[in-house]
């Protein structure tokens, strides 16, 4: 069995892992870190099934400010990052039918730049919209499509730049710690040896802590499909995402001529390589036909992926109560994509107990320890 002795190894090369693996190289570029991906491909689940857009109107409040803290890298990739930008505009437009009045009340109340739109603009900037169908609207205007495998590749190529090592078809095995060193067994026949392991597995969070006799967080992942259709004679390339006040569907251009539609589902699962539910496909395409006038003759091709939520659904970022050693970094929900840069960076100040800046306000919320059984205490780190 190959050995490896290093100083730090993240579990999981998904978005989450990526990014928290190339914050600590750059941070760190004297220590040894290596990330191991259990699938051929990094990303090959959650991250690359994702249709990822940045909506500051989105998530709790600690991913709100995640999100708002990557902003500035999105518009702004450090040199190299990538070989084209990162985002395009799009705007998130919200439909509210009669039921929805008060949802899209509390929206424009309470939201960060939303602004009320009159129902002749939505048509004309969404001219599929059936009369009649919505009684109000509003719209985000500055959100962006983010390009999640040109912003996941950064990430990679950002860590082995910074000397960081990649290892793939890696699943983590048998796990134990002794002598002050995790030790991480692999299915393809390698073993690491670390002091610092940090769980950046997605759905499979849980798992590896079962594997490292680590007590779960109770972490649920959930399916979410998509689905992609031709919305011709409908010209959607400068379209807005449109969706309901409540979110339970959308619609997103893609490729410039397609739409891709889903019921923003989220069925609890299991953690596999989840496929596309037919009624799910079935529902997203008739909640959007009852809001557009668009005829569906196929289904181009559909997928489904794994969003994953700790049971309050916020972050959960942190050192283990009990385990030495072991750092969560978890939960990341439907989030993961937008909050990457500044997530990313925030773990690496976590692990190597550097000042976090602006982010450090949402540390004690997303605790993972919130979830250890009453009476516990924190473990010194």
């Amino acid at each position: 069995m190959d050995e490896h002795h290093v100083d730090i190894l993240v579990i999981g090369a998904g978005m989450a892992g990526a990014s928290a693996a190339a914050a600590l190289a750059k941070a760190e570029s004297g220590r040894r870190i290596a990330l191991i991906e259990a699938e051929d491909t990094p990303g090959y689940h959650s991250t690359g099934r994702s249709a990822a857009i940045w909506i500051l109107n989105y998530g709790p409040p600690d991913v709100r400010v995640l999100t708002r803290l990557s902003r500035g890298f999105f518009d702004t990739p450090p040199p190299g990052f990538a070989d084209h930008p990162l985002t395009h505009r799009r705007g998130v437009l919200f439909l509210a039918p009669p039921e929805q009045a008060q949802a899209l009340a509390t929206l424009l109340f309470a939201g960060d730049a939303v602004r009320e739109i009159a129902l002749a603009e939505v048509a004309r900037l969404v001219p599929a919209l059936r009369p009649g169908h919505a009684i109000g609207a509003a719209i985000e205007d500055d959100a962006f499509d983010i390009d999640v495998a040109a912003l996941h590749q950064g990430f990679l190529r950002a860590f082995r730049r910074a000397g960081g090592q990649l290892a793939l078809h890696a699943r983590a095995g048998a796990m134990e710690r002794s002598q002050g060193l995790w030790r991480v067994a692999t299915e393809g026949g390698e073993r690491f040896l670390a002091p610092i392991v940090v769980n950046a597995a997605g759905a499979w969070g849980d798992e590896v802590a079962r594997a490292a006799g680590v007590a779960p967080l109770g972490l649920v992942p959930k399916r979410r499909t998509g689905a992609i259709i031709d919305p011709a004679p409908f010209a959607v390339a400068d379209w807005p995402l449109v969706q309901d006040v409540v979110q339970s569907w959308y619609v997103r251009p893609e490729a410039r001529t397609r739409l891709m539609v889903t019921p923003a589902d989220a069925t609890p699962t299991h953690p596999h390589d989840v496929q596309p539910d037919e009624i799910d496909i079935a529902i997203g395409i008739d909640r959007m036909q009852q809001a557009l006038a668009i005829e569906v003759r196929r289904i181009e091709r559909s997928w489904a992926g794994l969003r994953s939520f700790t049971r309050d659904g916020s972050l959960a970022f942190g050192w283990d109560r009990d385990a030495e050693g072991f750092f969560w970094c978890i939960g990341q929900g439907g989030y993961g994509i937008q909050t990457a840069p500044a997530a990313g960076a925030l773990v690496a100040a976590m692990v190597l107990g550097r000042d976090a800046g602006d982010a450090g306000e949402i540390i004690a919320g997303i605790d993972p320890g919130r979830f250890a059984p009453p009476g516990s205490a924190p473990r010194e780190v």
